[in-house]
């Protein structure tokens, strides 16, 4: 995974959205290579996961760290859901199989809605929600790393993400105040990261563009 730079619009970062674990990335061009950003944990990948309370929204490890003592309301798997329709063969199937603490329903349009108690009151997401939730958690990391605002991005889907959950995706990204220049194959992306280190950086930049 990788990204490069945009000449009119600053930065931009890959993201790696995964189910269970997200990471960002920047091309350093000063060092002639991609550099995998650490949060601020020091950790180089991010839980997928975010938590609920009476007061606060805990995004990454500080939601992990509390999931004991809150499941009900710390979401983690979103990326099951995102795109899907509440009746899909595999929404329930996970929804019996994946023993998930959390609640999830029927919303409009038949689309699954995650149900939490945020600052006393019973809240209804939808799983692009969550997911933009990550990402501007994966933003933030990369702009205090950058020490510049970010506002583009390249995101990593499954090979097998249909249409709407890669539409879905793309609206997980606007969401979070991301301007979404693509969306890329994880196998296409562990290929580019692969090849970065051979390639020139204006080859990059070709490549990213594609």
């Amino acid at each position: 995974m990788g990204a490069t730079k945009c000449d009119d619009d600053g930065p931009a970062i890959g993201i790696d959205l995964g189910t269970t674990y997200s990471c960002v990335a920047v091309w350093r061009q000063s060092h002639n290579r991609v550099e995998v950003i650490a949060n601020d944990q020091g950790n180089f990948t991010t839980p997928s996961c975010v938590a609920f309370t009476d007061a606060w929204r805990l995004i990454g490890d500080a939601a992990v760290n509390q999931a004991a003592m809150n499941p009900v309301n710390t979401i983690f798997d979103v990326k099951r859901l995102i795109g899907r329709h509440f009746g899909d063969a595999s929404v329930q199937g996970d929804i019996k199989t994946c023993t998930w603490p959390f609640k999830v329903v029927s919303g409009p349009s038949d689309r699954p809605m995650i149900v939490v108690q945020y600052m006393d009151e019973e809240k209804q997401f939808e799983a692009e929600e969550i997911s933009a939730m990550v990402l501007g958690k994966m933003r933030e990391t990369a702009e205090a790393y950058l020490g510049t605002a970010v506002q583009n991005a390249v995101i990593t889907v499954p090979v097998y993400f249909t249409d709407s959950q890669r539409q879905a995706t793309i609206d997980a990204g606007t969401i979070a105040g991301l301007n979404v220049l693509r969306i890329i194959n994880e196998p296409s992306a562990s290929a580019i990261a692969y090849g970065l280190g051979k390639m020139s950086p204006s080859d990059v930049l070709k490549t990213a563009r594609v």
